[in-house]
């Protein structure tokens, strides 16, 4: 019994967590010793969408055959090779979309169908009906094996499973006669929760029975189901199995994980670390309860650590319309990689974060000689570049009231090509923020725009008419201009040793105390740190006469 620390002050609550039995309770997991620990990720599996069956039978609204075509299409474009395309025998949609892909040659001579059938005789000559015609295919036969389905489920004993298996292994070869395109997949149906000696007799048993070899390879496809436990275990028994099935060469080890616990991605990647090489799943994790492991997110797990995914997903947000469309489900705005918001920065420290490090990149790939788009990425937060994926980078920041500095002067910049000087940022962010505070709102590029505007370009009591102001010496300038303040009007002038220096010290003869600290522009405006009656204050101008407009700015801003 473990005893609580005195630092953690939960308690037991009320629900009735005794009803559940831990998986070593449930299922013996052989442990020798673990070599997937230490394994590294270091290819892409054979990926195998099984959005077109598993994915449609958990939509609300299955998909009709123009929807599977165009996810058919889909899968086809972004580049997987092995497509599970339907149930025949579960409905006569599923059936005539098969029939679909058989005749209308819509398969490319790359790409490998697979058709899903349970171990009953009628359902297996439906499911050959329907692929008659395809030079190639896989027929996958399920059945499910553990303790609980066997006996609650099924109402058979392992004795019956492996008989009605037989037959069906049987019925399948008769049915694929010599037919060399034809291969078969098994699937021991709740694998994880089954007796490893078990799995091992039904898979080695259809791998003898079939004569699999490496060139006509069985794909044994080991299902959590149902996930029960954390990955490390599925890792286990998916490592236990390769190191035990017979023929391993003539064998493709293949696992569908589940997500009940919300580990899919994880099973699947450790799956693959304790010798899975290929993954079932679907697009964006559709499926059936909490769905079928997300292979978007595996693929791209792959390419943030530098291993291609032998998939092209350069176009994520047309994956994703797609197979919303399809699904009639959104994809989280959440969702890794694929979401709306998930490449996107509210808060102050990461915008900060991530504005230094997309200039940081910049100046990188320059000195290199490299384009931003071929330089190796390092921006903080963001695990790949949003422009690989085929996104801008107009929505990594965005602005509302827990945004700082650095966020508000990137977006400003982008969105108006405004740079404001490190030392002007936290006076803006502090209006943007009060703005936000009291709108409760995001700020969008153009609104930042107009705050920018109100605060500093504005006219204020001091106005300026007409000026000029030229070099009379080397370093020493002379302005002249028309200032208004107070109802009254009148020429002034003054020299300095540039034209805003010059301009103050004729704001002196109006009764203005005014010290340029500094000025700097870039390509949008001109920024003028002063010092107005002793007190510090900020201006900015734009247009031809920017600088000057800079230090009027400040002082209208000191009056006010």
């Amino acid at each position: 019994m473990t005893t609580t620390p005195v630092w953690n002050p939960q308690r037991p609550s009320p629900m009735p967590h005794h009803r559940y039995r831990p998986y070593q309770d449930r299922v013996h997991v052989p442990t020798g010793d673990r070599s997937w620990p230490s394994a590294r990720l270091e290819r892409a599996p054979l990926w195998v969408p099984v959005d077109l069956r598993d994915g449609n039978q958990a939509l609300a609204e299955p998909m009709d055959t123009p929807r599977k075509r165009r996810f058919f299409d889909l899968l086809v474009a972004t580049g997987f090779k092995e497509i599970e395309v339907g149930y025949p025998s579960a409905s006569r949609t599923d059936f005539d979309f098969v029939r679909h892909l058989a005749v209308g040659g819509a398969v490319p001579d790359d790409v490998t169908p697979v058709v899903f059938t349970p171990a009953r005789a009628e359902l297996i000559d439906r499911t050959f009906d329907a692929i008659a015609g395809l030079p190639r295919a896989v027929v996958h036969l399920y059945i499910a094996t553990s303790p609980v389905w066997r006996e609650v489920v099924l109402g058979r004993d392992r004795a019956e499973v492996r008989r009605t298996v037989r037959a069906a292994a049987e019925l399948m070869a008769r049915r694929a006669g010599d037919a060399p395109g034809v291969r078969f997949q098994f699937s021991p149906e709740t694998f994880n929760l089954t007796e490893p000696d078990f799995v091992l007799e039904l898979c080695d048993g259809l791998t003898e029975f079939w004569d699999a070899s490496p060139d006509r390879p069985v794909t044994h496809n080991l299902p959590a189901t149902v996930e029960i436990a954390t990955p490390n275990v599925y890792a286990d028994q998916i490592e236990y199995v390769h190191r035990h099935l017979s023929r391993r060469d003539s064998v493709i080890l293949s696992v569908h994980p589940h997500n009940d616990r919300g580990t899919g991605v994880a099973c699947a990647e450790l799956a693959v670390l304790a010798g899975a090489q290929r993954v079932e799943g679907c697009l964006f994790g559709n499926g059936e309860r909490t769905g079928n492991v997300d292979l978007v997110t595996l693929a791209l797990n792959l390419y943030a650590q530098g291993v291609d995914p032998m998939l092209d997903l350069g176009d994520i947000d047309a994956v994703r319309e797609t197979v919303e469309h399809c699904n009639r489900l959104p994809v989280h705005p959440r969702h890794p990689y694929a979401g709306e918001l998930v490449h996107t920065a509210f808060s102050g420290t990461h915008q900060d974060a991530i504005s230094k490090g997309l200039a940081h990149h910049a100046r990188r790939a320059a000195e290199a000689g490299l384009s931003e788009r071929e330089a190796p990425w390092e921006v903080p937060y963001l695990p790949v570049d949003p422009a690989d994926l085929g996104r801008s980078y107009e929505a990594v920041i965005r602005v509302n009231s827990q945004s700082g500095k650095g966020g508000v002067a990137y977006l400003l910049k982008s969105g108006s090509g405004i740079d404001l000087p490190p030392d002007l940022r936290p006076e803006f962010a502090r209006i943007v923020q009060e703005a936000t505070d009291d709108s409760g709102r995001e700020a969008t590029p153009k609104e930042l725009y107009e705050l920018f505007r109100a605060a500093y370009l504005t006219e204020g009591a001091l106005r300026l008419h007409a000026w000029s102001a030229h070099e009379e010496a080397p370093g020493v300038h002379r302005f002249t201009g028309t200032l208004e303040a107070g109802g009254r009007t009148g020429d002034h002038e003054g020299t300095g040793p540039g034209v805003p220096a010059a301009f103050a010290a004729a704001l002196a003869g109006a009764g203005f105390a005014v010290e340029v600290l500094r000025v700097t522009r870039d390509a949008a405006a001109a920024f003028a740190e002063c010092r107005v009656d002793g007190v510090p204050v900020w201006g900015a101008g734009t247009g031809p006469s920017a600088e000057v407009r800079a230090v009027l700015s400040a002082v209208n801003r000191a009056a006010r």
